[in-house]
């Protein structure tokens, strides 16, 4: 007997259905396979037969010495992963006969066995639902683990089940379940607004806290430059408390990012905030961008939507960095294989970190650095030209003193009011660039509409020559100076670029200038 269950596929961020079909009958002569499986599956696939049979045999059902041909088509897309364990045993029991086997063709069905017949969650769920949504299967049936991920997706039941036998009796009518229901919206809002860390915890630092609120109002990437110890992580960690809230398709392209990553925590719906990532600072190549033999999205993709952290960013290898460069300017990146290439987003923001000097103490007020020059000049050129030149600010991080850190009192500024001005700030930026399909924010913009948007008065422009003269900025300081003038311009509710938003651009760019590091 021929049947038919269904699966998926998760190539990307998007899933491909996939048909499993199982044929029961006919003899096995002595000392051949029983069990057959075609369709380029994976060991991961094929060493599923050991789980199935032992799973089908401890709830009381039999496994079959008929011979079984189970084919999963396309047959000429990979399939890997050991969550295809349950519509194969669904079709191995359909096609003996064990159970009925009408309702089979009506659900997407994914999950891995354990020996006892009990369900394992799998990654990619979000995905799965979109697609059996789109395909109009009448429900998903997945671990309950995953039920309330892909309970997001409307118009589509999903029911959670903890192991083998509840499916079954489920589909056999004996079990009446109830679909997953998440409230998206209220549940989404509710939790938005919730940090466990706050700008007001931050004693003194109003030059960084500016620096920052400049960069969540325009997108802009930055890197702190202080000693050990000065704040810079706690700084870097406090910025998606200030930056706009994630909307809905947002919070759903990132939770599909994680969801096929398998980093959503269990029990999860939808991601309300936005993400911040740090990876350390010997992660390989791969691991950053995305990849390896079955490609899975790296920590720039997990970034999507949010702020990728790289504290100590001359200590990364050389190579690690490079690989940054083209998905910040494209803002995705695609990892090509020998038959199959994939796009994952990766619109971040960038935040670095890193000492002045090897021994961290370069340009401090009041510790002495024991380095030299030249030792200084290489700690520094371990960041390459083309990746500092799309760093938009750097900023000077300097201890606080044991006056301020001994006051007890609450910083005046609070991350909502920084959010609000940023948010406002945001909402010019929308209705500038609203005839731009791929520009949301002033970091975007290219060197044309740089020059259309970021113009100058005459005194702005023999502020910005005198600046570019004395501190001998570099001319890639140029069109960053102007990106970041516009953001404060826009942060103060002020139309034109002023005489004070260039001196405050001008002030952000310590890296650029000439002799810095001695």
């Amino acid at each position: 007997m021929l049947v038919k269950t269904f699966g998926s596929a998760v190539h990307g961020v998007d899933a491909t259905t996939i048909t499993v079909e199982v044929n029961a009958g006919g003899n096995v002569a002595a000392g051949k396979q029983f069990y057959h499986l075609v369709g380029l599956p994976d060991n991961a696939v094929k060493e599923g037969f050991q789980r199935i049979e032992a799973a089908i045999s401890n709830i009381g059902f039999r496994m079959p010495r008929l011979k079984l041909v189970v084919n999963m088509a396309p047959a000429d897309l990979r399939k890997e992963g050991s969550a295809y364990d349950l519509p194969i045993a669904m079709g191995i029991l359909g096609a003996t006969k064990q159970i009925n086997s009408d309702t089979l063709n009506e659900y997407i069905m994914m999950g891995e066995l354990s020996l006892d017949g009990s369900l394992r969650p799998i990654k990619g769920a979000l995905p799965i639902a979109i697609q059996a949504r789109k395909e109009k299967f009448k429900g998903f049936i997945v671990a309950k683990q995953n039920a309330r991920e892909a309970a997001i997706v409307n118009d589509l039941d999903v029911y959670g089940v903890d192991n083998l036998r509840e499916a079954i009796d489920f589909l056999n009518g004996k079990l009446q379940l109830k679909p997953t229901f998440v409230e998206t919206r209220e549940e989404f809002e509710n939790n938005q607004h919730e940090f466990a860390v706050d700008f007001s915890d931050v004693k003194g630092q109003e030059n960084i806290k500016r620096s920052l609120e400049i960069a969540a109002a325009g997108g802009h990437n930055v890197i702190l430059i202080g000693p050990p110890g000065a704040g810079k992580t706690m700084l870097a960690r406090r910025l998606p408390t200030i930056l706009p809230p994630l909307d809905l398709y947002e919070a759903l392209e990132t939770t599909k990012i994680h969801s096929v990553a398998g980093v959503l925590p269990p029990e999860a719906s939808l991601v309300a905030h936005r993400p911040f990532r740090s990876p350390h600072h010997t992660i390989s190549d791969v691991a950053l961008v995305g990849g390896g033999s079955n490609p899975m999205p790296g920590e720039i993709s997990l970034a999507h939507n949010g702020v990728l952290f790289l504290d100590e960013l001359p200590e990364f290898k050389r190579t690690v960095l490079e690989v940054l460069r083209q998905p910040m300017e494209e803002r995705k990146v695609t990892i090509s294989r020998a038959k199959i290439a994939v796009d994952y987003p990766a619109s971040f923001m960038l935040v670095a970190s890193m000492n002045p000097c090897p021994c961290g103490y370069y340009n401090h007020p009041e510790k002495d650095c024991v380095c030299g020059p030249a030792q200084v000049k290489r700690y520094l050129s371990k960041i390459s030209g083309p990746l500092l030149d799309r760093i938009d600010l750097h900023v000077e991080v300097t201890p606080v003193s044991y006056d301020e850190l001994s006051e007890f009192k609450q910083s005046p500024i609070s991350s909502k009011d920084i959010a609000e001005r940023v948010v406002q700030a945001r909402q010019i930026q929308a209705e500038r660039f609203k005839e731009y399909k791929s520009i949301y924010c002033n970091a975007q913009m290219p060197s044309r509409l740089v020059r259309e948007i970021c113009t100058i008065n005459k005194a702005g422009q023999i502020l910005l020559k005198t600046a570019m003269k004395k501190l001998q900025l570099s001319a890639r300081a140029y069109d960053r100076i102007l990106k970041v003038a516009r953001t404060s311009a826009d942060l103060n509710g002020s139309e034109d670029i002023k005489i004070e938003h260039l001196a405050e651009a001008v002030h952000f760019r310590s890296l650029d200038r000439e002799g810095w590091a001695g």
